[in-house]
């Protein structure tokens, strides 16, 4: 059983994930070996969607060594943001982290999502998880880790892959790509602007 973590309780926030109530707020922290299991509680994450000075979307493949959802193509980069962090600068941190990527224009493109879904093994994840979008700087340089393998495309043909055979996309990208959809061009411009 894992043990519910209070704000200020450890010092190192490094490993904690922030428990949130149903408006989102803050209500504690647990370490995120323990978070992720078959009665998840709801906590705070995100989902970014890396695009190149090209427009092209970066689509990662989930090392076969994760918990949860092993080898599913998903979107760019997605994880927690630690206590008392601004999840704009956990999305820089894992870009890092994850891809060895340095972003810029990064932006909240669907504030509100949210989502449940269970995995294969039984393990849940139960996330308030905005979206952003940002562009790449430089060369990747993935954790393999984090990520088996990786893959620049079209967005469209990214989201159409997604239709044909969604057994091999993750299911928070699967709910994402309808509202992305809707909402219409959400890549940063070349120029850097917003589109």
């Amino acid at each position: 059983m894992a043990t519910l973590i209070e704000p200020g309780d450890v010092t190192d926030a490094g490993g904690l994930v922030v428990l949130v109530d149903d408006a989102g707020t803050p209500v504690g922290s647990m370490p995120k070996q323990d978070v992720h299991t078959v009665d998840t509680p709801l906590h705070l994450a995100f989902s970014c969607y890396l695009f190149n000075a090209a427009g092209e979307l970066l689509v990662t493949r989930r090392a076969l060594t994760k918990a949860t959802w092993p080898g599913v193509w998903t979107n760019s980069v997605c994880g927690h943001p630690r206590p008392g962090e601004a999840t704009e600068d956990a999305v820089i941190r894992h870009a890092r982290d994850e891809l060895g990527a340095d972003i810029r224009d990064l932006r909240e493109v669907l504030p509100d999502f949210r989502y449940r879904a269970t995995d294969a093994s039984g393990i849940v994840e139960n996330e308030i998880c905005p979206v952003f979008a940002a562009q790449v700087v430089g060369d990747l340089t993935p954790a393999i880790d984090e990520v088996a393998e990786y893959a620049w495309a079209p967005v469209g043909d990214v989201f159409e892959a997604a239709r044909l055979a969604p057994f091999a996309f993750s299911p928070w990208m699967r709910e994402q790509i309808p509202l992305l959809t809707a909402r219409g061009s959400f890549a940063p411009t070349t120029d850097g602007g917003a589109s």
